[in-house]
């Protein structure tokens, strides 16, 4: 199996190659505008932004989570508004957290497209290797069409989850932080707590020095949190259905293909009193 990740160097032998797509989706949940600001401030040449926010989600309505996703004739609009195609060869990166850079990733293999990476160590990683940087007004480029494919069982909705739970098969893994999820503080959504059964992996646990931990130490880590179950039984979740795609880019990454996400996460699964809630280690 291929890793989904891509070092600066690899990704540097191809910023002249029109078939390869560049794109920076750095942001901040504080601060949503950050992300465009230091993009226009220095980024990768050529690279185009979409926004996590504005692009990469729907409009929430107080039940849908925080980051809902787009339809996928929305989403399929957007890709094409922004000049990337199916042909297409996509490299996204956030600022080196990986707390973002699995969106849009996840996204394109969510509608088809597997010809995604990821830029392992995001920006910070690219400026460490000394490569180019350009500023300024973003790169003027040319539309295009994007024929969605949908891979439906790539995700399952808030229903389908509540009707699994107490299947001892299936694990919900939580990335949030560890106090968010025991419930101790709750900085984003009016509950606090997490999805009962779910355990927690922080998303930043499989980093080291900003960079993904070596395959085989991903995998070995993993293989204690599947405890025996197949990868297709694992259903990342986290507060809003970002972060939590870190650890699935880990899975892939140690070879342990086929995990699912919750797209609604924590923000959708809470905004609903009927849905149980539970709380500590």
């Amino acid at each position: 199996m291929t890793s989904p990740l891509i070092s600066p160097e690899a990704l540097a032998e191809h910023l002249s190659d029109p078939a390869w797509v560049i794109v920076d989706t750095r942001h901040d949940l504080a601060d949503p505008a950050l992300g465009r600001r230091l993009y226009r401030e220095a980024r990768i040449p050529s690279a185009r932004f979409l926004s996590i926010d504005d692009d990469l989600s729907a409009t929430p309505n107080g039940r849908n989570g925080r980051h809902p996703l787009p339809t996928v004739e929305a989403f399929a609009a957007t890709l094409g508004h922004a000049g990337i195609g199916n042909a297409h060869t996509v490299v996204v990166y956030d600022q080196g957290s990986a707390m973002f850079v699995g969106r849009l990733w996840w996204m394109l293999r969510w509608v088809g497209h597997a010809a995604v990476r990821v830029l392992d160590g995001g920006f910070a990683a690219w400026q460490k290797a000394g490569l180019p940087v350009e500023a300024g007004e973003p790169p003027a480029v040319a539309a295009t069409v994007f024929t969605p494919r949908e891979q439906p069982t790539m995700r399952v909705t808030a229903d389908e989850l509540a009707a699994q739970l107490a299947d001892p098969a299936l694990r919900v893994v939580d990335a949030r932080a560890p106090e968010r999820y025991r419930g101790e503080v709750e900085p984003l959504d009016p509950v606090a707590g997490h999805i009962p059964g779910a355990i927690n992996r922080p998303f930043a646990a499989n980093l080291r020095d900003g960079r993904f931990k070596p395959a085989e130490e991903l995998a070995a880590e993993w293989r204690l949190i599947l405890a025996g179950r197949d990868p297709e039984n694992v259903i990342h979740s986290c507060g809003s259905g970002v972060s939590a795609l870190a650890n699935m880019l880990a899975m892939e990454h140690a070879g342990l293909s086929g995990s699912r996400l919750y797209a609604g996460s924590w923000s959708e699964w809470s905004s609903d009193p009927a849905r149980p809630v539970a709380q500590g280690g």
